[in-house]
Parts: structure tokens; C-alpha cells; sequence
């Protein structure tokens, strides 16, 4: 069997990292696998780029000129959009390679939506975000729109039925309405939203979550992590982390710092707590004004990663919309127990009161409770660690989602309908 994967890029974002981690581990059972990426940056031996210069600037312009191209402006948009309006060749090299799959991971910014329709070979496509089944946004929030045609687009500032994100939705429904695709998503909130959309409404989608690395993401000494990362052995150390730090509100920066407020008032933690943010190489990050905070950066290796995940008591996920969420799953990995809002994917993840705690979004009050709750009894702290351990274990590892892919496209190839997996 030869499966083809596609993505943006092979180290930038959630995607790129669930796409790697996925190749490894179906080439470990003995699969044909490669992935193609518009944007290589790493060394990996299974990982395709550009052959060409040419090719290796297109890669990174292409997003820039498509948007100059349809005059969307970043500056009068709430949030990330994209049109995938340009032509592109990765149907004659994908091709080549006679692959009996093809798997498409995110890949919006990379190929013309019509492109999908013209692989000609069984497609799989993993949604990590909604832009899928949506009129080109990422995270539609609480729009719903995406279940009819789209249009009166929020993150287009719209109020025209037959703006840029309906027109879109239209190109999607007449390039994919007769695709032999499976969709699969990370969680089963992410399920529920592609089953609710008008666009596959239809199609069969499987649930299967992205994997993680347990040998490298394990449980660690917390004293030999801190003395490593020249951090207090003294402190209760709160973690955040995303791509971006601070700034991209999604992740929900903002109603932590609400939450450490709460935390602050509360006079034994301000004293004995302190906060760890990773994720932004940008030196201007905010210091929280109740708490001492450590810009540990962006953490591109990921056993520096799983160090830090280990040194930390608690790690918290204020976002607003999450599909699963990375960094739980991996914080988890490694015993550190997660206080999130309810909201996504996360509860697929994190059982409350059982190995993390999850507080009513978006209440920061219930945050801080939930923050308080999960380090102020040390017994309490070792027993989340355990069950967020072994949680991982029965579930999220990369051998058991590897093989469950592996399973999705023999019964696509014996000619079956997607099995129940």
C-alpha cells in the first residue's frame, strides 16, 4: 500500500506536527508513506518540498498574493481566511508516485480547492481546523452559517448574503459533490460540527485522534527538569503555551490573566505561584502583574518541550476553540495535569475531577478554582498525574492512531464502506 499525505508545511502548526508524527508511525508498520509539503523546513527523510528555488519561494508568497489578488485585507478580518483560489501542480506530482491513497491534512494555503476533485484516487482528509466545510474561515465560533450556504460572513465583517465566503462554499459544493472522500476528525466536536455542515452533511467522516510520542513525551524528575531550565524549585509553576505566546486571542491569553487575578487574590498563591509561557520568539511578551513570569520561548525541539511540560505542577488551555489540542495531549503524556474550559475536543482529552479539571467556558473564576484545585493537595496532584498518564496510554498513543489509519484505508481499498473504529 502507498499512501501519499499532503500538508502546508512539515514543522509549522498542529497540523504539520499530527502529519509527521502519523508518517512515522504508519511507515513503522510497514506502509509506503511519504508527505508533500509547500514549506520544508526540516530534514525529515520521508518529507518532500520544492525541487526548485522558484518552488520554495512560491511556497511562502503563495498566501500573501492570494490575498492580495481577492483584496482581503488581514487588518479588516477577525480571524484567518482563506480562499484557495490559486492554480497549483500537485496533482501530475502527487500522481507520480501512483499512490493507492491520498491523505490531506491542511491544506488550504497550498492547492486550489478544485484540486482536491482531480486526484482521481480514494481521499482521506483529517480536519484540524473548520475551514473543510466552511466558506474559508479556520474557527467559525458560534457562526453557523457553514450549515447552509455561509455568507454574512463575521470574520469578513459582512453583511451580503453573496459575499467572498459564500462564494466560496458554492465553489466547494459543485467541486466536491461526487468525491470518494473520507473526512476523519481529531475529536468528536470537531465530528459533530462536519455532521452538521451542508457541505458533508453526507459524507462518511470517522473519528480518530491525533497521536502522540509517549516515549518522549513520559512522565520525568520535576526537580532535574527545573534545575535544567535554571527555574525555582520552590514555586508552583502554572505553564501556557501556543504558537503565538500571548497574542493570538483564540488561545485565550486573556481570560487566563482574568484567572490569575482571581488566583492572586487568594494571598498563599501569590506568593508561592509563579507562570511559564512558551510558544513566541517575540521579546515584548506581557508580564503578568500578580505573578513573576518566565518567556521560555518557542520551543521548536520537542524533548526541550517535554522538560518543560515536566517541570511545570499544572498546565493551563484557556482557548476559546480547540479540536483536540496538542499541547493537553502532551502535557498529559507527561503526568502534568490539565485545567482547561469545557469547549472543543478538550473533553475527549481531559476527564474532570478525574485526571485535570474543566471549568465552564469561559468563566476565568472557574479557571482559577480549577488552577487552585488541581496543586493546593499534593496526594490529589499525583493522582490527576496517574490518570493523565495513563489516559494517554490507552488511547492517544501514535501506535494505536497509527493503526486505526491503517485499518481506514484497507477498507477503503477492499472497497468498503468506513468501518466503526
Amino acid at each position: 500500500m502507498k499512501v501519499r499525505y499532503l500538508n502546508g508545511a512539515d514543522v509549522e502548526g498542529g497540523a504539520a506536527k499530527a502529519a509527521l508524527r502519523l508518517l512515522d508511525g504508519v511507515h513503522d508498520l510497514g506502509i509506503d508513506a511519504r508527505l508533500t509539503v509547500q514549506r520544508k523546513y526540516g530534514n525529515h527523510p520521508l518529507v518532500d518540498g520544492p525541487a526548485t528555488l522558484c518552488g520554495r519561494i512560491s511556497g511562502r508568497i503563495r498566501p500573501a498574493v492570494e490575498q492580495l489578488v481577492l483584496g482581503i485585507n488581514p487588518r479588516n478580518v477577525t480571524g484567518p481566511f482563506c480562499a484557495a483560489y490559486l492554480p497549483d501542480r500537485l496533482v501530475a506530482r502527487t500522481i507520480a508516485s501512483a499512490p493507492d491513497i491520498i491523505h490531506l491534512h491542511w491544506v488550504a494555503r497550498m492547492m486550489s480547492l478544485e484540486t482536491v476533485s482531480r486526484f482521481n484516487r480514494p481521499l482521506v482528509w483529517t480536519m484540524h481546523d473548520s475551514w473543510p466545510f466552511t466558506g474559508g474561515c479556520y474557527l467559525p465560533c458560534h457562526c453557523t452559517r457553514y450549515r447552509e450556504t455561509c455568507g454574512r460572513c463575521p470574520v469578513l465583517v459582512s453583511d451580503q448574503a453573496t459575499d467572498l465566503s459564500n462564494r466560496i462554499w458554492q465553489r466547494k459544493q459543485k467541486a466536491w459533490s461526487n468525491l470518494h472522500l473520507t473526512l476523519i476528525a481529531p475529536s468528536n466536536w470537531m465530528a459533530t460540527c462536519a455532521r452538521s455542515s451542508s457541505l458533508f452533511c453526507d459524507s462518511p467522516i470517522e473519528i480518530i485522534p491525533n497521536g502522540v510520542n509517549t516515549t518522549l513525551f513520559t512522565p520525568g524528575d520535576q526537580r532535574l527538569a527545573r534545575e535544567k531550565l535554571s527555574l525555582p524549585q520552590d514555586k508552583k509553576l502554572i505553564l501556557f503555551g501556543a504558537k503565538g505566546g500571548a497574542s493570538d486571542r483564540n488561545k485565550g491569553y486573556h481570560l487566563l490573566t482574568e484567572a490569575l487575578h482571581c488566583l492572586a487574590s487568594r494571598t498563599p498563591h501569590r506568593d508561592t505561584t509563579e507562570l511559564l509561557i512558551f510558544g513566541s520568539t517575540d521579546q515584548n511578551q506581557p508580564q503578568h502583574p500578580h505573578f513573576k513570569t518566565h518567556h521560555m520561548g518557542w520551543q521548536r525541539d520537542e524533548s526541550n518541550l517535554a522538560l518543560l511540560y515536566t517541570a511545570a505542577d499544572v498546565f493551563v488551555l484557556p482557548s476559546l476553540h480547540e479540536s483536540l489540542g496538542f499541547t493537553v495531549m502532551e502535557a498529559m503524556a507527561c503526568g502534568t495535569p490539565v485545567v482547561s474550559f469545557n469547549q472543543g475536543g478538550v473533553p475527549d482529552l481531559v476527564d474532570h475531577l478525574h485526571n485535570g479539571y474543566l471549568a465552564p467556558a469561559y468563566d476565568p473564576v472557574e479557571l482559577a478554582r480549577g488552577i487552585a484545585w488541581t496543586v493546593e493537595d499534593h496526594s490529589r496532584w499525583r493522582m490527576l498525574s496517574a490518570h493523565a498518564r495513563e489516559k494517554i496510554l490507552r488511547v492517544f498513543t501514535i501506535e494505536k492512531v497509527a493503526e486505526q489509519h491503517v485499518r481506514l484505508y484497507e477498507s477503503m481499498l477492499c472497497g468498503n464502506l468506513p468501518v466503526e473504529i
